[in-house]
């Protein structure tokens, strides 16, 4: 496994988002499309490769933590703007997404 420093670590920037629309990718099998509000950071755009776990009705008006600072990715026809930090089973049988443990603001910082 490579390491990093805690300087390349810091480089992340983690943001608590709300999902506030998640639609299915009628022409991709993995990716749901996710509406992400950031507060006062605002809304963006996030393709996540999480259809096989996730039905959109699971996602929305919930609270998760996104990688805020990941350079966009043209993905569908747009750009994605961001990633949904999740975990995932080594045999890919399971995954589960990062949820902060009690209500807090979107665009809250990550430490």
């Amino acid at each position: 496994m490579d390491t990093i420093t805690i300087d390349d670590f810091a480089k992340i920037d983690f943001r608590v988002g709300k999902v506030v629309e998640a639609l299915e990718v009628p022409e991709s099998n993995k990716l749901l499309r996710l509406k992400v509000f950031f507060g006062d950071l605002g809304e963006r755009i996030i393709f996540s490769a999480i259809k096989k776990w996730y039905e959109p009705s699971d996602l929305e008006k919930k609270s998760f933590v996104f990688v805020f600072n990941l350079e966009s990715r043209k993905m569908m026809g747009e750009e994605s703007q961001g990633m949904i930090v999740a975990a995932e089973t080594e045999d890919g049988a399971d995954c589960v997404l990062l949820i902060p443990e009690k209500e807090i603001a979107p665009g809250t910082k990550v430490h």
